[in-house]
């Protein structure tokens, strides 16, 4: 009964709902001069904001009456199959692909819309013939989840219908921490001993902090418990010019492998054991987890230290990442180590 008020637009009730969108989406949900979203807005009725720019994916954020947010929903889904049509003309491809939306939804309210075994899942999949998805895992940093919808427009406004009654019947428990895309990770190359991020057609020099840990990188800093060498760096020469503090164009830039996370798109992972006594462990771990924190954030690798064994002198630190992130975290390691048998102190 509640679902056939819902969908006569008799239930007014104010709802709010989140979706996950790549650049290009958005783009096309703005339109040009921002045409496209006015005219949504306009007709539907509904609020719908865009999250700020410079990130890979961006949240659209509906809200209104729920039958304000069905017709934005299928302006959007129409949108996208209009998108879809168009590219397939430009392309050999014979079978068109379903209209997908990605709905971000709190972790505690996915339970109802699995249902028992997952019995309200298959329903909504079977009455509306859409395929929906609730990922496993939360979207980082926060306590939703993306909830994937594909199918033809007609299926995704009939099962977003039935998500709304679920979200409606069942209201989130406790706080939710809303999923920020966070922005693109600006790579960062060197050059002459000097790091350079990335910014448009230039590579703008870098903070200090960077460049130190460049230049350090390039001493041979072996430390014999590791058994480990000088990591491999990457280096970058500047059209073979020695280049200091001024911006640069890129075309005058030799990239090799970088060590920041993020600029090849699969580099492929690999992963390092090192193995580290027991009484040197806490200058790595620091106080609360600080100090392993910092060299995870720095490297960009996934680093994971095995519980003490009984009898042993020694732990084990797994290394994951791709050969360069690796190479900056033995490197860190390594700096940290160093410190503390040189009694220097913290890096």
């Amino acid at each position: 009964e509640m679902e056939s008020k819902v969908s006569e637009g008799g239930l007014n009730v104010t709802l709010t709902i989140r979706l996950l969108m790549h650049g290009k989406e958005v783009g096309s949900i703005i339109g040009k001069k921002g045409e496209t979203v006015k005219k949504m807005r306009e007709e539907s009725g509904a609020r719908i904001n865009i999250s700020e720019g410079n990130c890979p994916e961006r949240i659209v954020t509906i809200t209104g009456p729920t039958d304000a947010i069905f017709k934005a929903f299928a302006m959007i889904a129409y949108k996208f199959e209009e998108d879809i049509t168009n590219s397939m003309s430009n392309s050999t491809a014979t079978s068109k692909p379903p209209v997908t939306l990605r709905l971000v939804v709190p972790a505690s309210q996915c339970g109802s819309l699995i249902g028992k075994g997952g019995s309200k899942i298959k329903e909504i999949r079977e009455s509306t013939g859409a395929q929906v998805q609730v990922a496993g895992d939360m979207l980082p940093n926060s306590t939703e989840r993306a909830v994937t919808i594909s199918g033809t427009p007609d299926a995704i406004i009939q099962c977003v219908k039935q998500i709304c009654v679920v979200m409606l019947e069942s209201p989130p428990k406790g706080a939710t921490i809303p999923y920020r895309p966070k922005p693109a990770s600006t790579p960062v190359i060197f050059a002459g001993g000097q790091a350079y991020t990335i910014q448009g057609q230039y590579a703008i020099p870098h903070p200090d902090q960077l460049t130190k840990l460049h230049q350090l990188a390039m001493q041979q800093t072996p430390f014999t418990p590791l058994g480990q060498t000088t990591p491999a760096f990457p280096v970058l020469t500047v059209a073979g010019k020695q280049r200091s503090s001024t911006a640069l164009p890129l075309q005058a830039i030799t990239i090799f492998p970088c060590i920041c996370p993020g600029l090849d798109a699969s580099p492929p992972a690999s992963t390092h054991e090192l193995t580290i006594p027991n009484d040197l462990i806490g200058c790595i771990i620091g106080r609360q987890g600080t100090k392993i924190n910092e060299i995870r954030q720095m490297s960009g690798a996934q680093i994971k230290i095995a519980s003490a064994t009984e009898g042993s002198s020694e732990r084990q630190i797994t290394i994951t990442g791709t050969p360069a992130n690796i190479s900056l975290a033995q490197y860190l390691i390594n700096a940290r180590l160093t410190s503390e048998v040189t009694g220097m102190g913290a890096l």
